[in-house]
Protein backbone atom coordinates (compact mmCIF):
# COMPACT_ATOMS: atom_id res chain seq x y z
CA UNK A 1 0.00 0.00 0.00
CA UNK A 2 3.00 2.25 0.62
CA UNK A 3 3.69 2.82 -3.11
CA UNK A 4 -0.06 3.47 -3.63
CA UNK A 5 0.29 6.54 -1.34
CA UNK A 6 3.83 7.49 -2.70
CA UNK A 7 2.77 7.58 -6.06
CA UNK A 8 -0.79 9.61 -5.31
CA UNK A 9 1.13 11.93 -3.28
CA UNK A 10 3.78 12.36 -5.59
CA UNK A 11 0.81 12.66 -8.39
CA UNK A 12 -0.78 15.57 -6.13
CA UNK A 13 2.46 17.80 -5.44
CA UNK A 14 3.05 18.01 -9.33
CA UNK A 15 -0.85 19.23 -10.22
CA UNK A 16 -0.55 20.98 -7.51
CA UNK A 17 3.34 23.09 -7.12
CA UNK A 18 4.53 21.42 -10.82
CA UNK A 19 7.95 21.38 -11.48
CA UNK A 20 10.76 23.34 -9.49
CA UNK A 21 12.97 26.33 -11.03
CA UNK A 22 15.17 25.07 -13.77
CA UNK A 23 18.47 25.73 -11.58
CA UNK A 24 17.17 23.08 -9.88
CA UNK A 25 15.32 20.48 -11.42
CA UNK A 26 17.32 16.96 -11.92
CA UNK A 27 16.51 16.68 -15.41
CA UNK A 28 18.40 19.54 -16.25
CA UNK A 29 21.82 18.15 -14.22
CA UNK A 30 20.65 15.22 -16.68
CA UNK A 31 20.80 17.17 -19.75
CA UNK A 32 24.80 18.51 -18.41
CA UNK A 33 25.56 15.30 -18.11
CA UNK A 34 24.29 14.29 -21.72
CA UNK A 35 25.21 17.47 -23.33
CA UNK A 36 29.31 16.61 -21.59
CA UNK A 37 29.25 13.04 -23.66
CA UNK A 38 28.15 14.84 -26.79
CA UNK A 39 30.74 17.04 -26.42
CA UNK A 40 33.77 14.30 -25.70
CA UNK A 41 31.85 11.83 -28.19
CA UNK A 42 35.00 10.10 -30.46
CA UNK A 43 34.73 10.27 -34.55
CA UNK A 44 34.93 6.48 -34.31
CA UNK A 45 32.63 3.85 -32.39
CA UNK A 46 30.17 6.36 -31.46
CA UNK A 47 27.81 3.80 -30.58
CA UNK A 48 29.62 2.23 -28.16
CA UNK A 49 30.40 5.12 -26.63
CA UNK A 50 27.13 6.39 -26.63
CA UNK A 51 25.97 3.02 -24.88
CA UNK A 52 28.91 3.39 -21.85
CA UNK A 53 27.40 6.87 -21.37
CA UNK A 54 24.13 6.11 -21.18
CA UNK A 55 24.79 3.45 -18.59
CA UNK A 56 26.74 5.67 -16.63
CA UNK A 57 24.35 8.39 -16.37
CA UNK A 58 21.70 5.15 -15.29
CA UNK A 59 23.84 4.25 -13.25
CA UNK A 60 24.87 8.28 -11.31
CA UNK A 61 20.84 9.17 -11.29
CA UNK A 62 19.60 5.68 -9.85
CA UNK A 63 21.82 4.40 -7.54
CA UNK A 64 21.85 7.09 -5.25
CA UNK A 65 18.23 6.51 -4.41
CA UNK A 66 19.42 2.98 -4.27
CA UNK A 67 21.59 3.93 -1.24
CA UNK A 68 19.25 6.18 0.34
CA UNK A 69 16.23 3.47 0.36
CA UNK A 70 16.80 2.85 4.22
CA UNK A 71 16.28 6.06 4.81
CA UNK A 72 12.66 6.50 2.68
CA UNK A 73 11.08 3.33 2.87
CA UNK A 74 9.49 2.12 5.92
CA UNK A 75 11.53 -0.30 7.60
CA UNK A 76 11.64 -3.60 6.35
CA UNK A 77 8.85 -6.40 6.99
CA UNK A 78 8.01 -4.78 10.82
CA UNK A 79 7.04 -1.71 9.37
CA UNK A 80 4.50 -3.02 6.58
CA UNK A 81 3.02 -5.36 8.95
CA UNK A 82 2.48 -2.32 11.48
CA UNK A 83 1.15 0.04 8.70
CA UNK A 84 -1.08 -3.12 7.79
CA UNK A 85 -2.27 -3.66 11.56
CA UNK A 86 -3.17 -0.02 12.00
CA UNK A 87 -6.24 -1.32 10.43
CA UNK A 88 -7.28 -3.35 13.31
CA UNK A 89 -5.32 -2.04 16.23
CA UNK A 90 -3.00 1.02 16.67
CA UNK A 91 0.42 1.43 15.68
CA UNK A 92 3.27 2.58 18.12
CA UNK A 93 3.12 6.45 17.22
CA UNK A 94 7.13 6.42 16.31
CA UNK A 95 6.06 3.65 13.91
CA UNK A 96 3.35 5.39 12.15
CA UNK A 97 5.56 8.62 12.35
CA UNK A 98 8.33 7.43 10.07
CA UNK A 99 6.01 5.65 7.92
CA UNK A 100 4.26 8.95 7.15
CA UNK A 101 7.46 10.60 7.20
CA UNK A 102 9.10 8.11 4.71
CA UNK A 103 6.15 8.59 2.66
CA UNK A 104 6.08 12.04 2.14
CA UNK A 105 9.98 12.15 1.73
CA UNK A 106 9.38 9.16 -0.98
CA UNK A 107 7.01 11.34 -2.80
CA UNK A 108 8.82 14.27 -3.09
CA UNK A 109 11.65 12.74 -4.43
CA UNK A 110 9.59 10.78 -6.85
CA UNK A 111 7.94 14.36 -8.26
CA UNK A 112 10.87 15.23 -10.11
CA UNK A 113 10.33 12.29 -12.99
CA UNK A 114 6.56 13.69 -13.58
CA UNK A 115 5.35 16.63 -15.28
CA UNK A 116 2.08 16.10 -16.08
CA UNK A 117 1.14 19.24 -14.75
CA UNK A 118 4.13 21.24 -17.04
CA UNK A 119 2.54 19.01 -20.16
CA UNK A 120 -0.89 20.24 -19.54
CA UNK A 121 0.90 24.22 -19.11
CA UNK A 122 2.42 23.85 -22.21
CA UNK A 123 -1.03 22.73 -24.25
CA UNK A 124 -2.92 25.42 -22.83
CA UNK A 125 -0.61 27.72 -23.54
CA UNK A 126 -0.47 26.64 -27.33
CA UNK A 127 -4.53 26.74 -26.99
CA UNK A 128 -4.49 30.54 -25.99
CA UNK A 129 -2.70 31.38 -28.57
CA UNK A 130 -4.76 29.36 -31.01
CA UNK A 131 -7.94 30.97 -29.48
CA UNK A 132 -6.14 34.85 -29.97
CA UNK A 133 -5.68 33.86 -33.81
CA UNK A 134 -1.99 33.90 -33.11
CA UNK A 135 -0.67 31.51 -35.32
CA UNK A 136 3.28 32.84 -34.97
CA UNK A 137 2.78 32.82 -30.72
CA UNK A 138 1.23 28.99 -31.45
CA UNK A 139 4.27 27.81 -33.43
CA UNK A 140 7.03 29.44 -30.95
CA UNK A 141 4.97 27.99 -28.07
CA UNK A 142 5.06 24.76 -30.11
CA UNK A 143 8.53 24.53 -30.73
CA UNK A 144 9.37 25.88 -27.13
CA UNK A 145 7.41 23.14 -25.44
CA UNK A 146 6.40 20.33 -27.27
CA UNK A 147 8.28 19.26 -30.53
CA UNK A 148 11.57 19.47 -32.23
CA UNK A 149 11.02 19.91 -35.18
CA UNK A 150 10.60 23.49 -37.27
CA UNK A 151 7.59 25.30 -36.79
CA UNK A 152 8.21 27.97 -39.05
CA UNK A 153 6.19 27.24 -41.19
CA UNK A 154 3.12 25.17 -40.08
CA UNK A 155 0.05 26.11 -40.96
CA UNK A 156 -3.06 26.70 -38.17
CA UNK A 157 -4.25 22.93 -38.48
CA UNK A 158 -0.06 21.52 -38.53
CA UNK A 159 0.02 23.07 -35.15
CA UNK A 160 -3.18 21.73 -33.78
CA UNK A 161 -2.11 18.70 -34.95
CA UNK A 162 0.95 18.28 -33.30
CA UNK A 163 -0.20 19.78 -30.55
CA UNK A 164 -2.60 16.98 -30.23
CA UNK A 165 -0.27 14.35 -31.35
CA UNK A 166 2.30 15.87 -28.26
CA UNK A 167 -0.51 15.72 -25.57
CA UNK A 168 -1.30 12.04 -26.66
CA UNK A 169 2.03 10.34 -27.05
CA UNK A 170 3.76 13.14 -24.21
CA UNK A 171 1.02 11.06 -21.22
CA UNK A 172 2.74 7.96 -21.45
CA UNK A 173 6.47 9.51 -21.28
CA UNK A 174 5.40 12.51 -18.65
CA UNK A 175 3.48 10.42 -16.24
CA UNK A 176 2.68 6.67 -16.93
CA UNK A 177 5.85 5.45 -17.41
CA UNK A 178 7.65 6.51 -15.00
CA UNK A 179 5.10 5.78 -12.76
CA UNK A 180 4.94 1.85 -13.73
CA UNK A 181 8.43 2.46 -13.62
CA UNK A 182 8.56 3.55 -9.84
CA UNK A 183 5.88 0.68 -9.15
CA UNK A 184 8.20 -2.40 -10.18
CA UNK A 185 11.73 -0.88 -9.22
CA UNK A 186 11.01 2.47 -6.71
CA UNK A 187 12.97 5.28 -7.10
CA UNK A 188 15.58 3.48 -8.93
CA UNK A 189 13.85 2.66 -11.38
CA UNK A 190 11.90 5.56 -11.53
CA UNK A 191 14.88 7.58 -11.77
CA UNK A 192 16.37 5.22 -14.38
CA UNK A 193 13.53 5.91 -16.87
CA UNK A 194 13.64 9.66 -16.88
CA UNK A 195 17.20 9.49 -17.98
CA UNK A 196 16.81 7.39 -20.73
CA UNK A 197 13.69 9.35 -21.58
CA UNK A 198 15.57 12.53 -21.30
CA UNK A 199 18.50 10.73 -22.99
CA UNK A 200 16.26 9.64 -26.24
CA UNK A 201 15.05 13.33 -25.93
CA UNK A 202 18.25 14.93 -26.71
CA UNK A 203 19.90 12.05 -28.83
CA UNK A 204 17.61 10.32 -30.42
CA UNK A 205 17.45 11.42 -33.91
CA UNK A 206 18.82 10.14 -36.86
CA UNK A 207 20.96 12.71 -37.79
CA UNK A 208 24.40 11.81 -39.01
CA UNK A 209 25.95 12.90 -35.78
CA UNK A 210 23.31 11.74 -33.28
CA UNK A 211 22.45 8.41 -35.08
CA UNK A 212 24.90 5.95 -33.67
CA UNK A 213 25.30 8.42 -30.45
CA UNK A 214 21.92 8.15 -29.73
CA UNK A 215 20.61 4.58 -30.78
CA UNK A 216 21.34 2.94 -27.60
CA UNK A 217 19.16 5.89 -25.97
CA UNK A 218 16.21 5.33 -28.56
CA UNK A 219 16.41 1.54 -28.05
CA UNK A 220 16.27 1.74 -24.59
CA UNK A 221 13.23 4.32 -24.48
CA UNK A 222 11.69 2.26 -26.82
CA UNK A 223 11.74 -0.89 -24.61
CA UNK A 224 11.22 0.75 -21.30
CA UNK A 225 8.06 2.88 -22.78
CA UNK A 226 6.91 -0.59 -24.61
CA UNK A 227 3.84 -1.65 -21.91
CA UNK A 228 3.12 2.04 -20.79
CA UNK A 229 2.31 2.96 -23.77
CA UNK A 230 -0.09 0.00 -25.17
CA UNK A 231 -2.14 0.49 -21.77
CA UNK A 232 -2.71 4.18 -22.08
CA UNK A 233 -3.78 3.72 -25.87
CA UNK A 234 -6.18 1.38 -24.47
CA UNK A 235 -7.11 4.04 -21.89
CA UNK A 236 -7.72 6.77 -24.44
CA UNK A 237 -10.21 4.22 -25.64
CA UNK A 238 -11.83 3.79 -22.55
CA UNK A 239 -11.74 7.33 -21.98
CA UNK A 240 -13.10 8.43 -25.37
CA UNK A 241 -16.37 6.41 -24.06
CA UNK A 242 -16.22 7.98 -20.87
CA UNK A 243 -16.10 11.46 -22.00
CA UNK A 244 -18.68 11.12 -24.81
CA UNK A 245 -16.61 10.54 -28.25
CA UNK A 246 -16.28 7.83 -30.27
CA UNK A 247 -14.16 4.72 -28.90
CA UNK A 248 -15.19 2.36 -31.16
CA UNK A 249 -13.22 4.12 -33.82
CA UNK A 250 -10.65 4.97 -31.62
CA UNK A 251 -10.00 1.29 -31.20
CA UNK A 252 -9.94 0.50 -34.99
CA UNK A 253 -7.97 3.50 -35.55
CA UNK A 254 -5.72 2.51 -33.15
CA UNK A 255 -4.95 -1.45 -34.29
CA UNK A 256 -5.25 -0.64 -37.83
CA UNK A 257 -2.65 2.42 -37.55
CA UNK A 258 -0.49 2.36 -34.67
CA UNK A 259 2.84 1.20 -36.89
CA UNK A 260 2.54 4.34 -38.98
CA UNK A 261 4.97 6.27 -36.59
CA UNK A 262 8.51 5.77 -36.74
CA UNK A 263 8.08 4.93 -32.84
CA UNK A 264 6.80 1.50 -32.19
CA UNK A 265 4.63 3.10 -28.91
CA UNK A 266 3.91 6.81 -30.28
CA UNK A 267 1.62 5.48 -32.81
CA UNK A 268 -0.99 3.57 -30.21
CA UNK A 269 -2.00 6.76 -28.33
CA UNK A 270 -1.23 9.18 -30.89
CA UNK A 271 -3.59 6.97 -33.28
CA UNK A 272 -6.41 6.28 -30.35
CA UNK A 273 -6.75 9.59 -30.09
CA UNK A 274 -6.92 10.49 -33.85
CA UNK A 275 -9.69 8.24 -33.89
CA UNK A 276 -11.57 9.20 -30.82
CA UNK A 277 -11.30 12.70 -32.17
CA UNK A 278 -12.58 12.13 -35.72
CA UNK A 279 -9.39 14.04 -36.93
CA UNK A 280 -5.97 13.17 -39.26
CA UNK A 281 -2.95 13.43 -37.49
CA UNK A 282 -0.21 14.17 -40.04
CA UNK A 283 3.88 14.66 -40.13
CA UNK A 284 4.85 16.44 -43.64
CA UNK A 285 6.13 13.48 -45.60
CA UNK A 286 6.32 11.54 -42.49
CA UNK A 287 3.00 9.79 -41.72
CA UNK A 288 -0.74 10.65 -41.52
CA UNK A 289 -3.27 8.96 -38.37
CA UNK A 290 -6.55 9.09 -40.52
CA UNK A 291 -8.99 8.81 -37.56
CA UNK A 292 -11.71 11.07 -39.56
CA UNK A 293 -11.83 14.16 -41.65
CA UNK A 294 -13.05 16.66 -38.69
CA UNK A 295 -11.69 19.78 -38.60
CA UNK A 296 -8.47 20.81 -36.69
CA UNK A 297 -9.70 23.83 -34.37
CA UNK A 298 -9.21 25.29 -30.95
CA UNK A 299 -12.15 22.99 -29.92
CA UNK A 300 -9.89 20.17 -31.11
CA UNK A 301 -7.23 20.74 -28.33
CA UNK A 302 -10.29 21.52 -25.83
CA UNK A 303 -11.47 18.34 -26.62
CA UNK A 304 -8.14 15.94 -26.83
CA UNK A 305 -7.04 18.05 -23.08
CA UNK A 306 -10.16 16.35 -21.80
CA UNK A 307 -9.58 12.82 -23.29
CA UNK A 308 -6.07 12.80 -21.79
CA UNK A 309 -7.31 14.00 -18.54
CA UNK A 310 -9.57 10.91 -18.27
CA UNK A 311 -6.80 8.47 -19.80
CA UNK A 312 -4.52 9.78 -17.52
CA UNK A 313 -6.64 8.97 -14.21
CA UNK A 314 -7.53 5.91 -15.58
CA UNK A 315 -3.40 5.04 -16.13
CA UNK A 316 -2.90 6.17 -12.90
CA UNK A 317 -5.61 4.08 -11.54
CA UNK A 318 -4.57 0.98 -13.62
CA UNK A 319 -0.94 1.47 -12.15
CA UNK A 320 -1.79 1.88 -8.33
CA UNK A 321 -3.80 -1.32 -9.09
CA UNK A 322 -0.61 -3.05 -10.11
CA UNK A 323 1.35 -2.00 -7.77
CA UNK A 324 -1.02 -2.79 -4.99
CA UNK A 325 -1.65 -6.21 -5.62
CA UNK A 326 2.59 -6.57 -6.59
CA UNK A 327 3.53 -5.50 -3.58
CA UNK A 328 0.47 -6.34 -1.52
CA UNK A 329 2.54 -9.78 0.25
Amino acid sequence: MSRVGVILLALAIDLLWGDPPNRWHPVVLMGNWLSLGRRRAPQQQRFWFGAGWIVAGLALFSLPWKLLRPFVTPKGAQSRKAAKSSLFQPSPAPVRGYFLLSLLFSAVLLKPVLAYRNLRGAVGEILAALSADNLPEARRLLAWHLVSRDTGQLSAEEVIGATVESLAENVTDSLVAPLAAYSAGGLPAAWAYRFANTADAMWGYRTPELEQLGKFAARLDDALNWLPARLVGWMMVLSAWLVGEDAANAARTMLAQHNRTVSPNAGWTMSAAAGALGITLTKRDVYALEGGSAPLTAETVRRALRLADVAAALSVAAVCAGAYFWHRK
